[in-house]
């Protein structure tokens, strides 16, 4: 059986959560918390010298950091992926994009405004917004008479950019203007076992 060491609020590790389900995989949740340095022990350290989670383990000895590779892991025989070697490589366009022009400006805000307490920069908010915007527009001109982003299908590109795209409005980001996005995200919630990222209690 997998385990996985991850933080139920956090996008990141909705993403292999996800894959987990649809593909019907037994798995042990570890629930760790950033905030209480919980992933700074010297015993994770061992799992992950990055200090980072989500973290797979099977077998208690081999670990997978790195949510998107472990999509990929996962999923690279199944129907998530694909066995066409351009659909694969439009899946890891979307992989990368969704790690460099997504996630560091949706999901940082997210965080900042929903899980950090204090002041926040608002200078730094209005940055990661204008960025963030620009990548739902790249999404929106994309999804245009799409229901997915590859092939017409869910693949795991949809469930690395549905992580933080679908709790958007928790880091101040309106989906109003991009229509095209909004069905997207309701054709990937509606998918059955399907699931959506948890709230904190």
């Amino acid at each position: 059986m997998y385990k996985v060491f991850g933080m139920k609020v956090s996008g990141n590790c909705h993403k292999v959560k996800s894959i987990l389900t649809l593909l019907d995989l037994p798995f042990e949740w570890i629930e760790l918390d950033t905030r209480k340095g919980e992933t700074k022990t010297e015993e994770f350290l061992k799992i992950n010298p990055n200090g980072k989670i989500p973290v797979l383990q099977w077998n208690d000895e081999i670990n997978i950091p790195e949510s998107n590779a472990i999509l990929y892991y996962l999923a690279r025989d199944t129907k998530f992926f694909s066995q066409d070697l351009l659909e694969q490589t439009r899946i890891l366009e979307w992989l990368f994009f969704e790690q460099y022009s997504h996630e560091p400006f949706v999901a940082v805000n997210r965080w900042l405004l929903k899980f950090t307490s204090g002041d926040v920069d608002p200078q730094q908010i209005k940055n990661n917004h204008t960025k963030g915007m620009k990548a739902f527009s790249v999404m929106e001109a994309h999804l245009k008479d799409k229901n997915f982003f590859v092939g017409n299908r869910l693949t795991i590109a949809d469930l690395a950019l549905y992580a933080y795209s679908h709790v958007a409005e928790d880091g101040g980001f309106s989906l109003e203007d991009f229509p095209s996005v909004s069905k997207w995200l309701h054709n990937v919630k509606s998918y059955p076992k399907m699931i959506s990222i948890e709230s904190e209690e």
